[in-house]
């Protein structure tokens, strides 16, 4: 009964704040926002909003991991085209790089003991350890990619006019490999995100040569960097 209040809590919330949503929609097709993936997932009507209360507050978390199960089993229907499941919270706007990347990770250790919870195997082409290359997070069996973007961002690519954390399917980089698509989108971000900054972001890499979690908040951090993020399935 509490969890379906929360979810109901959740849902009127995205209800009632659909200037979140907009905001996001209307950054994304601006001339200089450099993601190409975002602006086709957008223009095809692939690309899902969510708006929620606070980063830092789990108010919102059962109605974004509910989504997150719908969208693991959508795409599972219909595994077509390049799509995003994005949740723009309402705040807080003034948090720096360090407690932007502390609150996202809070909001994922919280999702990732739902999905444990609800007995949601870990997607078995990734691993659930953040020191592995192979690590991905994993909701309703898939593997997932996520993109923090806030206003504070010292990259222009990750800043949002609210703070956002967009997840992404893992197995749409693979069928862009397959199709030989991947290295030309990937060229293209990284020209546009050179034109913005003047300097392609230090922190990307590709899947499989370093653990993308430290891709995740847009902070550039260094070699002792360790992610503070622990699955009840660690070692799946």
């Amino acid at each position: 009964m509490t969890e379906q209040i929360e979810l109901e809590r959740g849902l009127n919330l995205a209800r009632e704040n659909p200037s979140l949503a907009d905001a996001l929609r209307s950054h994304i097709v601006e001339d200089g926002f450099p993601c190409v993936g975002a602006k086709s997932a957008l223009a095809t009507g692939r690309l899902k909003v969510l708006p929620a209360r606070s980063l830092t507050s789990a108010w919102n978390d059962i109605a974004i991991h509910e989504a997150l199960l719908e969208w693991s089993e959508d795409y599972e229907r219909d595994p077509q085209g390049l799509r995003s499941l994005a949740v723009v919270f309402a705040g807080p706007d003034d948090l720096d790089e360090a407690a932007f990347e502390n609150a996202m990770w809070d909001r994922l250790n919280s999702l990732a003991a739902k999905d444990e919870w609800r007995g949601q195997a870990y997607d078995p082409h990734v691993s659930s350890d953040p020191t592995n290359p192979h690590f991905s997070l994993s909701f309703g069996g898939k593997a997932y990619f996520v993109v923090g973007m806030h206003p504070n961002a010292s990259r222009s690519a990750r800043r949002t006019p609210h703070p956002t954390l967009v997840f992404n399917l893992h197995d749409q980089f693979e069928a862009l490999r397959a199709s030989q698509r991947y290295e030309r989108m990937r060229e293209t971000i990284l020209k546009r995100d050179r034109a913005l900054d003047g300097s392609i972001n230090p922190m990307l890499s590709r899947h499989g040569f370093a653990s993308e979690a430290r891709q995740y908040s847009g902070r550039v951090v260094g070699d002792d960097w360790q992610c503070p993020f622990s699955d009840p399935r660690i070692g799946a």
